[in-house]
């Protein structure tokens, strides 16, 4: 499988706080995969890191063969890497058409809005109405789809499940599972690893601003005590 992110020694710093000390990991593309671990652990701050939001950072990210380690956010995001934070961002004064038509398209291949519609029929149901008005649930899904529809071709999802009813966790796993298909590549940061383990095909643990482990997807049930150690669950 041809590489599309290769993170190497990267240390990244909030001030004088020390917080990734030489993160190592590749995703492939077509793939999905998770950085799991416990809070404080660096996965966020990871995620950050290979937009450019945290100013001061050392090591190297490669994304589809072009070191981004100096590039600004804009950038980054130009080359194809869509990111959902966890507090996801929707515009309160926007409605939901406006939302996702928001964001310029960078590249061919991102969702059409008929093809976002498809995946989300809430989304098409509450086309106008505001962003205050849509539940968590749909503004994750408003916040994934905002991204789909730009043609980036690397997702990065924070905690896309976090507080979320478990009809709507199952509907965000068809549609990670969907988007698979479709040769989107994901990168997700997950507490649940009963959710991470419908979803994706290898597992990187983080403890203490470090890899510590990986896990293939086949390999998870044989690794379940392994893993409730990792992560105190």
């Amino acid at each position: 499988m041809r590489e599309m992110l290769a993170v190497s020694g990267l240390n990244a710093w909030y001030g004088e706080s020390h917080i990734l000390h030489g993160v190592d990991f590749r995703i492939d593309e077509g793939e999905v995969v998770t950085l799991l671990g416990r809070n404080g652990a660096g996965k966020t701050t990871t995620m950050k890191s290979i937009m450019g939001l945290v100013p001061r950072r050392a090591g190297s990210i490669r994304f589809s063969g072009t070191e981004t380690i100096g590039l600004r956010p804009d950038r980054i995001a130009r080359l194809g890497i869509g990111f959902c934070p966890e507090e996801r961002g929707i515009f309160a004064s926007l409605d939901v058409t406006e939302n996702l038509m928001l964001p310029p398209v960078i590249a061919p291949g991102g969702l059409s809005i008929d093809e976002i519609h498809e995946l989300f029929p809430n989304l098409k149901e509450r086309a106008r109405s505001p962003g205050t008005k849509l539940s968590g649930g749909e503004q994750q899904m408003l916040a994934i789809a905002r991204i789909l529809r730009t043609g980036a071709r690397l997702l990065l999802l924070d905690e896309p499940t976090e507080g979320l009813a478990p009809v709507i966790v199952q509907q965000i796993g068809r549609t990670i599972r969907e988007i698979k298909k479709r040769g989107f590549t994901v990168l997700l940061v997950e507490q649940n690893f009963q959710f991470a383990a419908t979803v994706a095909d290898r597992h990187y643990v983080m403890e203490h601003g470090r890899i510590i482990d990986m896990i293939a997807n086949a390999d998870l049930a044989a690794s379940t005590d392994r893993l409730h150690a990792y992560l105190g669950v």
